[in-house]
């Protein structure tokens, strides 16, 4: 079993050093702190929990609100999450589930009987009705997503504006003119759900800059739904060129039914997804995309929660930059030029183009 002796001489400090990390009942620099935090992690050190919790005044224990509603795509949340208990872990802290159904009851109930230490909630609404009992709860709180207005609170996410930029502007330069972001299903949009209008703003916007024709879709991802939506839009948008696809779930029917309606993808249709890297590589053909950076979100969601536990300043607003991979798919107006060269391995794939800045202030609503 390893003991904290082992830890602190891992870590090259003393043991008092590591109950103090583990206690906060002193400050420690963040280098030491992150140093015994890893050695922690490394040998696989568990402290008692009922000994810290009563030494550290604390239960070692963070909330999670996890949304579990329709239109909502599971492996993803499912991904955060797990990135979110593996990263409490290290920490020293466990993970309690709580549903979205709770609401504000749920988080007062958990925060009144001092069950938890702190909370990160899920899946924002842009007027979340739980945004007033948050600001008043004396625990630190994480949000992953952006209300209309985050002042006084601690919110992270991808930027889905500037990846709703990067993917119109992507559809540009493809030579794309008549554009469709195919976004999430009707009831996302119907709840105000954050990342859902932030990037269908991004994409209107700059693909009305770029002089393209845009609109946006919201996709119900049952089969005979894809199909009566792509039948129903090629019948308004006959010249349509180009769509961005921000709709895990329905991201297969929607690339057969647009086959099935006569459109080869990568050829007369250019498509870009927002989505895992894994359904972007693994689709016919692989698609350029946009990936959601569900591991890191998580991470850095658990992070800002414990430095606010330690009493560390912490930015109000963190967005995390979209990256864009291209995978060899020519646009409409690229065809002739991609019969004409054969590009070598090195231009196959260009991976990790970042796009969009990080730098939002506290309390300032995300440019």
């Amino acid at each position: 079993m390893v003991k904290i002796s082992d830890v602190a001489r891992h870590a090259d400090v003393s043991p008092s050093t590591v109950s103090y990390v583990l206690s906060g009942k002193r400050s420690i620099s963040e280098q030491t702190r992150r140093r015994v935090l890893d050695s922690i992690a490394t040998l696989g050190y568990h402290p008692h929990a009922g000994a810290w919790a009563l030494t550290s005044r604390r239960s070692n224990v963070i909330a999670l609100v996890i949304p579990l509603r329709s239109g909502s795509y599971v492996p993803v949340l499912m991904q955060i999450a797990t990135a979110i208990v593996t990263t409490a872990r290290g920490y020293g802290h466990d993970v309690l589930l709580l549903t979205q159904d709770e609401g504000a009851t749920g988080l007062q109930r958990v925060a009144g009987a001092s069950l938890v230490d702190a909370i990160i909630v899920m899946d924002v609404e842009t007027q979340d009705v739980r945004l007033p009992a948050l600001r008043r709860l004396r625990l630190p709180v994480v949000l992953i997503g952006f209300p209309a207005d985050p002042a006084g609170l601690t919110c992270i996410d991808l930027d889905f504006e500037a990846a709703g930029k990067a993917s119109a502007e992507h559809l540009a330069a493809a030579g794309c003119r008549d554009v469709a972001l195919i976004g999430a299903p009707p009831e996302v949009y119907r709840r105000g759900t954050g990342f859902a209008q932030r990037t269908q703003a991004g994409f209107e916007r700059a693909a009305q800059a770029q002089g393209l024709r845009p609109a946006t879709w919201p996709c119900d991802p049952a089969p005979g739904a894809v199909r009566a939506m792509v039948a129903r839009l090629l019948r308004e948008r006959p010249g349509l060129d180009g769509i961005v696809v921000h709709n895990e779930s329905a991201l297969g029917p929607l690339l057969d039914a647009f086959r099935a309606a006569g459109r080869r993808i990568g050829e007369d249709l250019s498509v870009l997804a927002m989505c895992p890297d894994d359904l972007a590589e693994q689709a016919t053909p692989p698609l350029s995309s946009i990936a959601i950076p569900a591991d890191e979100v998580g991470r850095q969601a658990v992070g800002l929660l414990m430095a606010k536990l330690d009493g560390q300043p912490v930015p109000g607003a963190t967005l995390l930059p979209p990256q864009l991979t291209v995978r060899p798919a020519p646009g409409p107006r690229s065809r002739s030029a991609a019969a004409e060269h054969v590009p070598d391995p090195g231009e196959q794939l260009i991976r990790g183009e970042r796009l969009g800045q990080v730098a939002v202030g506290p309390g300032r609503e995300p440019a």
